[in-house]
């Protein structure tokens, strides 16, 4: 399939950006929020299962893009191709329906911006406006603090729209990509093991940012960074290669720190926190046994 779509030179990179926004997709706040906020681990479960149809329905979404090249829409100059779907909605239905169907496209792209602007919200008043501002607010300041802050997330979020260029916003939430990856070592294996130090994390998060930021600059405010190695030339999706030196620097500084004495810090979870409870089978009545 690769060989019929890209070009050899285009492997590495599509390679390396698949497997670094998979490792992604669940480390961003909103994802994470809707983990911890399920009723329970067999909620997690069946999402995590039925979650290959919601990628399976983006395929059919992509599939109106080639119906739109079908149909020789006319694009307007101003969005260019962006506005395919609108476009093919506009010029094969009648103008009631299509109403319809811009009103559902609007509020499908309300939908994930209010949950990400909440997940942020929820971020900053629980871990930074609680702890380093107001200790003991009660839960009626909580809940307003929490509100402005989505407020202002979801007008930033406007004036990023209104203002930055469209040839920058891909590569923008690739950049996003890259920031949220480097929080892999504590958030992800720290679910399997308490062994690497705090230090030897926040060492390889901050070397990791660093790196990961100065690839997209470098390369031109592109997620592909090419790395000269023998006289070639690799792209590499700078996501995975700066996770790659964050996940070597934590290795190598936990046992220095260990050695030099620093501790690891306080693990408050429990065995309890990783088993599952199995409900009991009720005991058959003596009736229904006849």
């Amino acid at each position: 399939m690769f060989h019929d779509i890209l070009s050899t030179s285009q492997y590495l990179p599509y390679t390396t950006l698949a497997l670094g926004s998979a490792l992604a997709l669940f480390l961003y706040p909103h994802s994470l929020t809707g983990t911890l906020s399920s009723n329970s681990r067999t909620v997690v479960k069946r999402n995590a299962a039925l979650l290959p149809i919601y990628s399976l329905m983006l395929g059919l979404l992509a599939l109106l893009g080639y119906m739109a090249i079908a149909a020789h829409v006319s694009l307007p100059k101003a969005y260019g191709s962006n506005a395919a779907v609108p476009a093919l909605i506009s010029q094969m239905f009648p103008s009631w329906f299509a109403g319809f169907a811009f009103a559902a496209i609007s509020i499908g792209a309300l939908v994930p911006a209010a949950i990400m602007s909440i997940a942020a919200a929820n971020l900053f008043t629980r871990n930074i406006y609680r702890v380093y501002f107001r200790p003991h607010y009660s839960d009626r300041e909580e809940s307003n603090v929490a509100k402005i802050t989505s407020l202002v997330v979801k007008f930033g979020a406007l004036l990023f729209i209104l203002f930055v260029p469209t040839t920058y916003i891909i590569n923008f939430q690739l950049l996003g990509g890259i920031l949220i990856i480097q929080t892999l070592p504590a958030v992800f294996l720290g679910l399997y093991s308490n062994w690497f130090n705090r230090g030897a994390l926040i060492v390889g998060w901050a070397a990791g940012m660093i790196s990961g930021i100065w690839m997209f600059i470098a390369a031109n405010y592109s997620s592909v960074y090419m790395f000269n190695i023998g006289g070639q030339q690799f792209g590499i999706y700078s996501a995975v290669s700066s996770l790659v030196l964050n996940l070597v620097l934590v290795v190598i500084f936990t046992p220095i720190f260990r050695a030099a004495g620093m501790t690891s810090g306080k693990d408050n979870t429990r065995p309890a926190d990783y088993e599952e409870e199995i409900p009991e089978k009720a005991e058959p009545l003596p009736e229904a046994m006849g």
